[in-house]
């Protein structure tokens, strides 16, 4: 379809202004901007979506072409101001999928003038060619698309909370079969295969796009943690009947939530009530762990299933609320709450603060992520817009006859590492040549006459449009090589000597791409996922000490690292998909950077889940030190008890505190080791977790004023219960984590041209 709307739309646009209106630069304009808006752009989603994705094109590529035909009469202004511009049209692919798909369409429309002879008085009819492009390329979009085969995402994303919901419904009836979990895994795979099928994330900047993007990470999550039950780790028939009901009521929600995602007749306020009642059997389970008593084995299985359920409902509430959140169905309060929720870590009942100017500051915060020269989305834009600049400026210093191919090649051929440049550099010439040779034998057999030329334009259209992303590189350079012999011997007959101009222009736009590719970066992105993944695993840390204060007591604010957890999470996330997307082998298996990138999601996640664990029913509880909540929890004892009480409490949160240190300095080695390469790197050794459920310092002792010879039952710290599950979790898979970040150390200790 794209080929087909480009053959039809581009030679018309060429023969209305060129023939018809006679005006050669806006021939020039709508021709290049008839391939920058049907080919090099594609944008996807309903045809709203792909009208709006347009319309920016079009508002972005007026103001650049303005720009670069300003600027295009010095030779110093033109290459710095390239570097600013071309910076923000990069950067602005973080916005979303759409955002990115216009990259290079936008480029185009910038470079055309900057590097072609122009005057402020050239500017109408270059605006009007650019406009007529685009008003033709978007009426021919939403005429001729294909329909959609729907937003592949949300499905494999409600498909996924759909197999959770059965197998969570399953396990709590004692019906659960491996079938069960094996779906649910499978939908999960499948749902993962979808999010990081792109080099950017496939969702957007707006709120909506956000809310979808937690989902995916929320339900993966989820699945984790039902991996645990499946695989006999718990034993759910011995929890207590208020962690069933609360698993009962997770499992119906992410039925609401597979409902939302496949467009089914629920409304927000349906799904609202449903987490009202989630957050009723959440306040019930709690005050259940409150009065847990007796031996320990038994007090320390109901506990893990009360974590559990817990972490599940928090997973499940969390994920319908984006849910209400991403398909459109969140009134004002719920959007403003749940915005909290991301970046605020907790849950602690204060009405959320007005939120004016919503896409305003979406667009200030994801500035704020990605404002970084860890952010490969900063290198990479910075890396392409000095190239455009350095290649702006050699193209007119060296006065060739078409600079603008110059500043082509350099975009063509520019990768995010110098290796991926230097391959690309060859396919790239290689097909130029070719392109040529075809060009100049086409020329000789059908001539320079303007009928044959006329016959041969769409054809030659036909195939540059069909090439990308169905043929090698190279034949889309040999393509879109011969479109230009044709085209420009249309507009001024020069022969096949216009396919040799072209050769050499691209030739020193690709030396320019390569020497930039070796000045900047030249690891690309494989050195940005290590230096994320290591500002991920510090983040977390932080984030996981301040979480588990507040969860025991000690720390009176909310934690505040969350959104700098999520900030590097986001990083990373950027930095793999590109990574993965580059070309050349890859030294460290995608298996082990996954396993990498899910420990600092199950870090900040397990954080995120003892941040909102809910307090006891008519306390404030979290914002207390334990002595209060073991006096609660010791009942009607009298003070000695209290005292007691309070003892025990101290000695749990200095046990837990302990291991929550050994944790966080263990995900701090992580981090040296899986960030920049060092001399003297030590070994990475495993983290030595105790048997936290081997521990008996969180009991607290027996109540004074018993009855002689009558042993009063044993009582536990809840919240100490509640913090040893949840870093128990992190410690059992902390040892996963050595082996392929030494691997992945090893890789960045390899010099980059090997």
């Amino acid at each position: 379809m794209r080929a087909v709307r480009a053959t039809i739309v581009i030679p018309s646009l060429f023969a209305l202004t060129f023939k018809v209106v006679g005006d050669p630069q806006m021939a020039l304009f709508a021709t290049f901007g008839g391939f920058a808006t049907l080919v090099l752009a594609s944008f996807g989603g309903t045809r709203r979506n792909k009208a709006v994705a347009h319309l920016g094109l079009a508002v972005a590529g007026s103001v650049v072409v303005v720009i670069g035909t300003l600027v295009s009469g010095t030779v110093w202004i033109a290459a710095l101001v390239t570097v600013p511009v071309t910076f923000a049209i990069f950067f602005a692919g973080v916005a979303g999928p759409n955002a990115a798909a216009g990259i290079t369409g936008a480029l185009l429309a910038y470079v055309l003038p900057v590097a072609s002879p122009g005057t402020a008085a050239m500017i109408g009819s270059r605006l009007e060619g650019w406009w007529l492009a685009s008003a033709a390329s978007t009426a021919a979009v939403l005429l001729l698309s294909p329909r959609s085969p729907g937003d592949r995402l949300r499905s494999a994303a409600a498909a996924s909370a759909s197999a959770l919901a059965s197998h969570l419904a399953a396990a709590v009836a004692d019906r659960a079969t491996p079938e069960d979990h094996e779906a649910s895994v499978k939908a999960k795979h499948e749902l993962m295969n979808v999010f990081v099928a792109t080099p950017y994330r496939p969702t957007g900047l707006a709120t909506a796009d956000q809310a979808m993007a937690n989902v995916v990470q929320l339900l993966e999550w989820c699945t984790s943690l039902m991996a645990e039950i499946s695989d006999g780790h718990l034993d759910l028939t011995r929890a207590a009947p208020i962690d069933r009901e609360l698993l009962g009521t997770a499992a119906a929600l992410l039925e609401d939530v597979s409902w939302l995602l496949s467009g089914q007749d629920v409304t927000g306020r349906d799904v609202m009530r449903d987490i009202d009642r989630l957050e009723r059997g959440r306040a019930q389970s709690a005050a259940h762990q409150w009065e847990l008593s007796g031996d320990s084995p038994a007090v320390y299985a109901m506990a893990a299933l009360a974590s559990h359920a817990q972490a599940i409902a928090v997973t499940a509430r969390s994920a319908a609320a984006d849910a209400v959140i991403a398909t459109g169905r969140a009134d004002p309060v719920t959007v403003a709450a749940q915005r909290r929720s991301w970046i605020g870590g907790a849950e602690d009942g204060s009405p959320p603060p007005p939120r004016r100017f919503g896409a305003v500051v979406d667009a200030a915060e994801l500035i704020v992520r990605h404002a970084s020269p860890r952010s490969v989305w900063f290198r990479s834009s910075l890396r392409g817009a000095i190239a455009l600049a350095a290649a702006v400026a050699i193209a007119d210093l060296s006065g060739v006859q078409h600079g603008f191919w110059v500043v082509l090649g350099t975009l063509s051929v520019l990768r995010t590492n110098a290796a991926a440049t230097g391959s690309t550099v060859m396919r790239a010439l290689a097909g130029t040549v070719a392109g040529f040779v075809i060009g100049a034998v086409l020329l000789l057999v059908i001539g320079t006459g303007p009928a044959a030329l006329w016959i041969a334009l769409p054809v030659a259209i036909l195939v540059a449009a069909y090439s990308p992303g169905t043929a090698p590189f190279a034949v889309g350079q040999a393509a879109f090589t011969v479109t230009v012999v044709v085209l420009f011997n249309l507009l001024v007959p020069a022969g096949w000597k216009v396919g040799l101009l072209r050769i050499q222009d691209v030739a020193i736009g690709c030396g320019v791409s390569l020497v930039i590719g070796l000045l900047f970066w030249p690891r690309g992105a494989g050195a940005a996922v290590g230096d994320d993944l290591a500002d991920a695993f510090r983040r977390g840390a932080a984030y996981l000490t301040q979480a588990v204060d507040w969860s025991l007591g000690l720390r009176p604010q909310v934690p505040d690292t969350a959104f700098a957890a999520v900030t590097a999470g986001i990083r990373l996330d950027d930095a793999l998909r590109l990574f993965l997307s580059e070309n050349g082998t890859k030294r460290v298996p995608k298996a082990d950077l996954w396993l990498l990138v899910m420990a600092t999601m199950r870090l900040r996640l397990t954080a995120h889940s003892l941040a909102v664990l809910p307090a006891r029913a008519g306390h404030d509880g979290a914002a207390r030190p334990p002595s209060a909540d073991s006096a609660d929890s010791a009942g009607s004892a009298g003070s000695a008890d209290g005292a007691a009480g309070r003892l025990a409490g101290v000695a749990a949160s200095a046990t837990l505190r302990g291991v929550t240190a050994d944790l966080a300095n263990f995900y701090e080695r992580v981090a040296v080791e899986v960030g920049p390469p060092r001399r003297d790197q030590p070994p990475l050794a495993p983290v030595a977790v105790p048997d936290l459920r081997a521990v008996d310092d969180n009991e607290e002792p027996e109540p004074h004023g018993a009855a002689s010879g009558v042993a009063a039952p044993r009582r536990y710290f809840a919240r100490a219960l509640w913090v040893r599950e949840h870093l128990q979790h992190l410690g059992d898979h902390a040892q996963d984590i050595p082996a392929p970040a030494e691997r992945l150390a090893q890789m960045r200790r390899v010099p980059w041209w090997r």
